[in-house]
Formats: C-alpha cells, structure tokens, sequence
C-alpha cells in the first residue's frame, strides 16, 4: 500500500491565518499610500500658485508681509475650480490653502512664506495633510 501525501487540516489553516495577518497590515498601508498618490495633485495645485506669490511680494515691495496677495489681485490667478482630487485653492495675503476632495481625507495643504532680507522661505507645517500622513 502507497502512503498518501499532502497537507494536513491543521498546516491548511496555519497557511491561511498567516495570509489573514499579512492582508491585514497590507491593506491599510496600501490605502494610505494611495491616498498620499491622490494628495500629490492637490500639493501641485498649490505649488503653481507659490511663485505668483513670490513675484507679488517682490513687485509690490511689501516689506515683511504679503498684504494683498490674493487671488484675483496684484498678479495671483483666480481661485481655480474644483477638479481631480482639489477641491479649492485659496490664496489669502500670501498663505496658500488647498483643499482635497473626500477621497484624500479633505486634507489641507498649507504653505505660508516668510519674508527676510535673505529671501522668501516657506513653512507648510500647519495643514492638516501632516497629521494625516499624506504630504
């Protein structure tokens, strides 16, 4: 008599429960990084608007401060529509807010400039993009 070979009930179910804890990290992870893909548009939308910014406070010679620089005025674009995953662009004395749609979290993404004598820096540490690990 030939001995039959194969697996056991038991290695079956190890197998699975294996394969039931890999899915479980992977698929959160995967969504999240999905997210962060979908949240590029929306920080690209707000980086066309960095350098209007920058060439608003340089024209206008303002100083310290980016008073005025707004959209629709001294320069700056009109607010775009909604499209994609942004849903609106506001750019209010010099602070850039964007806004993702319900698909990336309604994240915001925010860059502020600082203004000194060496030049124009940007802070984009207050959106709500970094709590939420996508930018």
């Amino acid at each position: 008599m030939k001995k039959q070979g194969g697996f056991t009930l038991i290695e079956l179910m190890i197998v699975v429960a294996i394969i039931g804890i890999l899915a479980a990290i992977a698929v959160p992870q995967y969504q999240t990084y999905t997210k962060k893909a979908k949240f590029t548009e929306v920080v690209n939308a707000a980086e066309g608007f960095k350098s209007q910014v920058e060439i608003c406070i340089q024209t206008e010679n303002l100083g310290a401060n980016a008073t005025g620089c707004t959209n629709g005025a001294k320069g700056i674009a009109a607010a775009p529509t909604a499209y994609g995953k942004l849903a609106s662009v506001a750019v209010a004395d010099g602070k850039i807010t964007a806004t993702g749609t319900a698909d990336v979290d309604s994240a915001t993404f925010i860059m502020e400039p600082t203004i000194a004598a060496s030049g124009i820096t940007w802070d984009i540490s207050t959106g709500t993009c970094k709590t939420k690990g996508l930018c």
